[in-house]
């Protein structure tokens, strides 16, 4: 199970941007990782998390929070590599988390393509709830690992203002924005002093991820005072629109594509495969939501064939849990079914069955003369000639030992007595052309209506002890319970 799971994963890893992939399990915490150069390939287990090791507590976080999805700003020391991880929970069945899977973004190119837009006098950066910074175009400010610290220990927002009160300002503007209710597309904004400059400070909420944007206006930059002053407030609502068209940019290319992807997980999560089409947008969000969905078609396949095998193989075993593994014929548990559907069947029509008891004359003196493989070969030959005995819609069985049942149906008493006949000559005969005379002792019993299984096997068995009693290779019938047995 652990190879099939490698080789799935390998063959996504090529479907991410930058070709990585982790995964990392409750059970054993086993960390397991290949990169864009194959490095660890047929060698993907790289540790094991614990959880007194500050480096790995991210994952026991993550875990005990139970968000199925997050974004981390972390190194892992013990490959080397600082990434931003795009972490997704694995559940079973049940709901119960079993894992997590997911893959890194090249740090340095994340930051060039979303924060660091390369226009002068505008910045971009990401803050969690706590207003820790966890995107920003100088690494230097970025506070990694931020889920594990505890607070006073963060990089956060204050290092970017001058002015405390800017920093409660902004503080001030988070809390508002993630107070329940629907703030899609809602932008606060307010001045501050960052590095001795005036800045227009725009702040959105990113509910799907659990960050803030944030994004610094520099006025000097972008307004110099220079400009007649009538055009300042035109200037400034201009630059409010384009804040709000920022934060729809960022719902529609990563927000909405990450909670259709949520929306697909809880699908998978209840056992359907049978998903929605997502929105995948050409950056990271959509390259992973189209590897979910390659991998769910690809699960979903798998499932339905593993269903298919669980269902022949339980089919099997139900059919070899009722047939004798020596003669081929049903076993004492098939004929016991066999025989419940002939006692329900006579009730309900009023017909009668028959049921016919043999048991191999003198068979311990052939093992032990002969040896149990001479034996053996005994049982199979008469279970051969018993079966060309009796009709194709009749059910012969091994009872147990050398002593064989056969059920008829439909019957009468006449077709009991002839195909009882039948069955004893033809062991007889059969067994001269083998060189070893065997002979079968035959007792009969035609059941009726009413008779309960006690009364048709007592009555079965006792017609065979007469054709014993009357010197074996016989046959004894008997159509109910009282009178005695007629011998043939």
């Amino acid at each position: 199970l652990q190879a099939e799971a490698i080789r799935q994963m390998e063959s996504f890893r090529s479907n991410f941007r930058d070709n990585n992939y982790f995964v990392a399990l409750v059970n054993n915490a086993h960390y397991y990782y290949n990169n864009e150069e194959n490095e660890y390939a047929g060698n993907q287990f790289r540790y094991v998390l614990d959880k007194d090791k500050p480096d790995d507590a991210w994952f026991f976080q993550l875990i005990e929070e139970g968000r199925d999805f997050h974004l981390n700003v972390n190194p892992d020391t013990e490959l080397g590599v600082t990434k931003l991880w795009i972490d997704v929970l694995m559940r079973d069945e049940a709901g119960e988390i079993v894992g997590m899977v997911g893959t890194g973004l090249s740090l340095d190119a994340f930051l060039q393509d979303i924060v660091d837009i390369g226009q002068e006098g505008i910045t971009t950066l990401f803050v969690d709830y706590n207003g820790a910074i966890q995107l920003y175009r100088d690494r230097n400010y970025i506070d990694f690992a931020s889920i594990i610290k505890p607070e006073g220990q963060k990089n956060t927002i204050d290092l970017l203002f001058d002015d405390p009160q800017d920093k409660q300002q902004i503080l001030g503007m988070l809390q508002l924005l993630k107070k329940p209710g629907d703030q899609a597309g809602q932008v606060e904004s307010g001045f501050v002093t960052v590095d001795g400059r005036k800045h227009l400070a725009g702040v959105a909420f990113l509910p799907a991820i659990g960050w803030f944007e944030i994004t610094l206006l520099d006025l000097n930059t972008l307004l110099p005072t220079s400009y007649l002053w009538p055009l300042v407030a035109v200037f400034l609502g201009t630059l409010l629109v384009t804040l709000v068209l920022f934060h729809l940019i960022i719902q529609s290319r990563i927000l909405k594509p990450i909670m259709s992807l949520k929306h697909a997980v809880e699908k998978v999560r209840e056992g359907s495969f049978d998903l929605p089409r997502l929105d995948k947008p050409d950056n990271e969000i959509g390259w992973l939501a189209d590897h979910f969905e390659k991998m769910t078609q690809s699960l979903g396949h798998s499932t339905r064939e593993l269903e298919e095998k669980v269902a022949q193989r339980t089919d099997e075993l139900n059919r070899l849990a009722r047939v004798d593994p020596l003669t081929g014929l049903k076993n004492r548990r098939g004929l016991d079914e066999v025989l419940d559907e002939e006692i329900q069947r006579a009730r309900r029509q009023e017909t009668g069955f028959g049921v016919i008891w043999l048991d191999i004359d003198h068979f311990k003196s052939i093992n032990d003369n002969l040896g149990h493989q001479a034996g053996d070969q005994i049982l199979c030959r008469v279970a051969l000639w018993l079966k060309a005995g009796v009709r194709p819609y009749d059910h012969p069985g091994r009872w147990g030992g050398d002593e064989f049942v056969v059920l008829l149906s439909p019957c009468d008493p006449e077709t009991l007595h002839r195909i009882a006949l039948r069955i004893r000559e033809s062991v007889e005969q059969e067994s001269r052309k083998t060189g070893t005379q065997v002979t079968v002792s035959v007792g009969g019993y035609f059941a009726l209506p009413g008779d309960s299984t006690d009364t048709i096997l007592r009555q079965a068995d006792r017609a065979l002890y007469q054709a014993k009693d009357e010197g074996r290779n016989r046959v004894c019938i008997t159509t109910s319970e009282d009178p005695e047995i007629n011998p043939a």
